[in-house]
């Protein structure tokens, strides 16, 4: 059974911050690929800012292209609204009865954890790998037990900075890949 880590994001749209980690997951840990999950609206954060949920599928296309350990995957387009990430397991099980999924997320989305849907759930079915985030301290991990807290080079770009950036006609090089660039640009 192949272990995929699923990095679940907005990618509105995707920069190299979002790359490293899913990089260094696939490549760091014991996950054999690192799945980018486009999620079309997060129940936590306003949708009037988003770009296309199949532009951001297209982008983050762009920017794995070429890496076999990465993936773009679009299963939360055809799941009701707004997305919850345990019915989003549940139909990649069913989908990939051969993978052992894995969640990535960021330090922060761990102390939110406990409101998700299902989350005693999510807990006692899935690992979860933590990676730091700037400002944001791991908790005790004492109610979590499948959490594994592990160390990732992290860089502070957010896709808000980018967007911010683009509408003020300011550049955007280093911060997305070429392609990604090219495209939102055109």
């Amino acid at each position: 059974m192949s272990r995929v880590g699923l990095l679940f994001g907005s990618f509105n749209p995707v920069h190299v911050g979002h790359l490293i980690l899913a990089e260094h997951f696939a490549t760091r840990t014991d996950l054999t690929e690192v799945w980018l999950v486009v999620t079309p609206h997060n129940p936590f954060k306003a949708a009037a800012d988003l770009l296309p949920e199949a532009e951001r599928l297209h982008l983050v296309q762009l920017a794995i292209a070429g890496n076999p350990r990465l993936r773009a995957e679009d299963i939360e387009f055809g799941l009701p609204r707004p997305s919850y990430t345990i019915a989003t397991l549940d139909a990649l099980r069913q989908r990939h009865p051969s993978h052992d999924f894995v969640l990535l997320m960021g330090a922060d989305n761990l102390l939110g954890l406990p409101r998700w849907q299902e989350s005693a759930r999510l807990l006692a079915e899935v690992d979860i790998y933590v990676y730091p985030r700037p400002g944001a301290a791991v908790p005790d991990l004492a109610p979590f037990p499948r959490v594994e807290v592990l160390t990732a080079p992290l860089l502070d770009i957010s896709a808000t900075y980018i967007r911010e950036s683009l509408r003020a006609g300011r550049s955007i090089r280093y911060l997305v890949p070429a392609a990604v660039e090219a495209e939102l640009l055109k």
